[in-house]
């Protein structure tokens, strides 16, 4: 005679062990996939973030060495500098100053359109220094263009078609045709990019 389980009877407590490790292995899948989705959306939007840095660093350094000038400046102490200076990139205070022009007076302030600015390596951080005037001022604040990076290489391209690893002109006016920067950055690998000197003039 077979048996006949009563409506009224609950479940056994196989049956409950049985559903419950089901219930766990879902919910552990789940809570796998919730936590994988969440790490991969902050890898991307920290990759987004560092790729928004490049283009604004690409989008100024193109216009800062576009507009570079052959205009000789003054230091803080007041000693010539030429007009446009470039090292390695590796083991230097700073890496390239020049003078710009094109700099938007949009306060009328009583200063000239000409800017010289300065790139160095701080650490990690890849930094842009300002000057408020050409001759003998003190810079303004550092503004840092891209995070993380672990190495700066820098080369210079003369009138002659050939790359030089510093920029130490014999002409205090002279320039170079090019400006080559490779950065080496964290979780970006190795970065190249190529400006063009005083094309904007």
């Amino acid at each position: 005679m077979k048996a006949v389980r009563h409506p009224e009877q609950g479940f056994t407590l196989v049956e409950l062990l049985v559903s419950l490790v089901i219930f766990s292995m879902l919910s552990a899948a789940g809570v796998a996939l919730l936590s994988f989705s969440v790490r991969a959306q902050d890898i991307a939007g920290e990759r987004l973030e560092q790729i928004g840095d490049f283009r604004r660093f690409s989008a100024l350094a193109t216009s800062d060495f576009a507009q570079a000038a052959q205009r000789i400046s003054r230091d803080e102490s007041g000693a010539l500098r030429p007009a446009f200076v470039g090292g390695t990139g590796q083991a230097e205070p700073v890496s390239v100053t020049l003078v710009r022009r094109g700099w938007e007076n949009v306060d009328g302030s009583n200063r000239s359109s000409l800017q010289k600015v300065q790139y160095r390596l701080q650490g990690d951080r890849l930094e842009r220094v300002a000057y408020r005037f050409v001759d003998g001022s003190a810079p303004l604040d550092a503004v840092t263009l891209v995070d993380g990076v672990r190495s700066l290489r820098l080369r210079y391209r003369d009138p002659n078609g050939d790359w030089r690893e510093r920029w130490d002109p014999t002409r205090p006016t002279d320039m170079p045709v090019a400006v080559e920067m490779v950065l080496d950055v964290e979780r970006g690998g190795s970065v190249r990019q190529l400006f063009l000197v005083g094309t904007g003039a």
